[in-house]
Order: structure tokens, then C-alpha cells, then sequence
């Protein structure tokens, strides 16, 4: 399964047949065929026919809106899991203090682990960083042996925020210097960066909510943070161990030049990527987002079972024929 990004102004999206269709000033420009998409990614002035939108949701492809200059997020999903009580147990487990102190240890010690590893594995390869490095997986290793320690989740986050500010300043000396990269910023971002993370955070977020949403569980209820308004709780709960994946190819793509300051701009928005520099990034994307819905199918299956649920189908049918 693989992904359409669309980021071309003027263009309308049709089906026809079992192919996605591009028109530009109603001539035909090219075609895609519906089988192998799982997701379809759009962003500038672009045009959807509804029969095109019924045949995705169909099909379970998800379609993810990235609008302004910020690239906000509309997620319009496909067809939901059918079984209710899916939700109604999570709901449960919502309310159960025991349990989400035991899941919220899992989730940040699993972060804390997923951070030490990539600063270790540059830690042999990087003479230069090896010092700051050292210290830096020190603070970490520190952090992991008192997650269980924790009596609650307030004092888990501060946990989880001290070991965000040691792996951060080893993070940065791995930057090339000219990124001016002094620690994670955001809303909005203020350097390069801290630019393409967030839109790699940005588009993690939306492959968990679509996966959440798909085995019948609800995004907007968590158990490590708390209900909040409009914000998709549980996939910010599954996200966070897998962050580090998107700080891994920021440092790859940075390092290796496919990505440079010259392909961001500066605005009252803040930083932000370039046309040219979006085109690039996509194609490096779509070989990462592969293994991140892997590893989203793996935690929402170890979520099912934490909360006692048997695992979900793709979208299984109704038993009757409705009330």
C-alpha cells in the first residue's frame, strides 16, 4: 500500500473506474489507480468529486487535508469499525486511575528507551558528539529507572520533560550547525528544524488517528493525556514512542543535504518548507510512513489488548440488517 501527495494548485480529482483521474483546465493529466493507495494527501487549491470521496471511503483510504501556510490537518476518514462496544470499554478504561498510571509508565518509558537508542546508536559513529552524547544518555538512563517510581501522571509528564530536554540537547549538536537548532519549539516553529519535525509529528498524528479510528477505538480518548478539546488524545498517547522515527529521518535528510536552511522561508507563520523542498521531503516520506503504519497496526493491537479486546478486523459487517 503506498500514498498520493497532491500539492499542485488548480487541480480536480475524479474517479473513473477504479482509477483517480487529474484534470487541469478540464484536460486530462494523469491517472492513478485506487488498488494500491492507503492514503491520499492533499494540500493547496485542490478539487475532489464526491463520487471520488465515496469510492475512498469505501475502500478504507483515508484523506488528510494539509490547509495554510501551517498545514493544519482535516482528516476525512473512511468507513468506521462497526462494533461499538469497542469504544464503550475503552470509555471504561478511561475512568480506571490504576490503569492509566500503568499505561502512561508504558508510553513514557517506551519514549525514553525509543530517545536513548538513536543517541546511542550515533553516540559510536560521532567522535565529535560522543561527550555531550554521553551525558545526555545519562540523564536518560536515569529518567527510565524512575518511571516506575512515579506516583501519578503529573509527576510522570515532568518525568517525561526531563528526559525531552536531555535528548534534545544531544539531539541538536547531531545538526549541521547552520541550522541554528538550540532545542524543540513550536506553534510555530522557528527554525528549520524544528519545521520539518513538526510536519513529520504532524502527519504521524494523522496516520494514528486514522488507524485508531479503523479498529473501532476512539482518538479523542486517552489514557496517558487527559481529555482535552479537540484534541485526539489516545493518538497522541500511541505517538509518542514514535516520534524518534521522524527525529531520525529529520537528522538523515538534514545531514545528507536532500534537505537545506535555502529550502525554508521565514514568516510571520514561521519557518516553513518549501514547495521545491515539500516535493523532496514527500519522497523520502513515503518509505517511513510504510513502517509507521506497521508499528501504529502493532500499538493499536497492544492497546486492544490492554483494554481486554479481542483484535478487529479491517471493517467487519453487521450481524442483521440494522434496527
Amino acid at each position: 500500500m503506498t500514498s498520493l501527495y497532491v500539492d499542485r494548485r488548480g487541480v480536480t480529482l475524479k474517479a473513473e473506474g477504479e482509477a483517480l483521474v487529474f484534470y487541469e483546465n478540464d484536460e486530462r493529466v494523469g491517472t492513478v489507480p485506487l488498488a494500491p493507495l492507503a492514503r491520499v494527501f492533499l494540500r493547496g487549491d485542490v478539487t475532489l468529486s464526491s463520487s471520488l470521496l465515496g469510492k475512498l471511503g469505501e475502500r478504507g483510504i483515508g484523506v488528510v487535508v494539509l490547509s495554510g501556510r501551517k498545514a493544519v490537518p482535516t482528516l476525512l476518514l473512511g468507513r468506521p469499525h462497526n462494533d461499538a462496544a469497542r469504544r464503550v470499554a475503552q470509555y471504561a478504561r478511561s475512568r480506571d486511575g490504576e490503569f492509566c498510571l500503568r499505561f502512561a509508565r508504558a508510553i513514557v518509558e517506551a519514549k525514553l528507551r525509543a530517545q536513548a537508542g538513536l543517541l546511542a546508536e550515533r553516540r559510536d559513529s560521532e567522535p565529535r558528539s560522543r561527550y555531550l552524547l554521553t551525558l545526555s544518555l545519562q540523564r536518560l538512563a536515569s529518567s527510565i529507572a524512575a518511571v516506575d517510581e512515579q506516583p501519578s501522571i503529573a509527576s510522570l509528564r515532568g518525568l517525561e520533560g526531563a528526559g525531552a530536554a536531555a535528548y534534545f540537547e544531544g539531539f541538536a549538536d547531531l545538526l549541521p550547525e547552520r541550522l541554528h537548532f538550540a532545542g524543540r519549539n513550536r506553534r510555530p516553529p522557528r527554525d528549520p528544524a524544528n519545521a520539518l519535525l513538526s510536519l513529520g509529528y504532524t502527519l504521524l498524528h494523522a496516520e494514528a488517528v486514522l488507524a485508531l479510528y479503523g479498529a473501532g477505538l476512539d482518538p479523542f480518548i486517552g489514557f496517558y493525556h487527559a481529555l482535552d478539546f479537540a484534541r485526539e488524545s489516545l493518538a497522541c498517547d500511541l505517538v509518542e514512542a514514535l516520534r524518534v522515527e521522524v527525529d531520525r529521518q529529520a537528522l538523515m535528510l538534514f545531514r545528507s543535504e536532500k534537505l537545506r536552511p535555502e529550502d525554508f522561508t521565514q514568516s510571520e507563520a514561521g519557518c516553513l518548507l518549501g514547495k521545491a523542498g515539500r516535493a523532496r521531503f514527500y519522497a523520502e516520506w513515503e518509505a517511513l510512513a510504510a513502517r509507521l503504519r506497521k508499528l501504529l497496526a502493532e500499538s493499536v493491537s497492544d492497546v486492544s489488548n490492554a483494554i481486554g479486546l479481542a483484535p478487529a478486523g479491517p471493517h467487519d459487517e453487521p450481524a442483521g440488517d440494522g434496527c
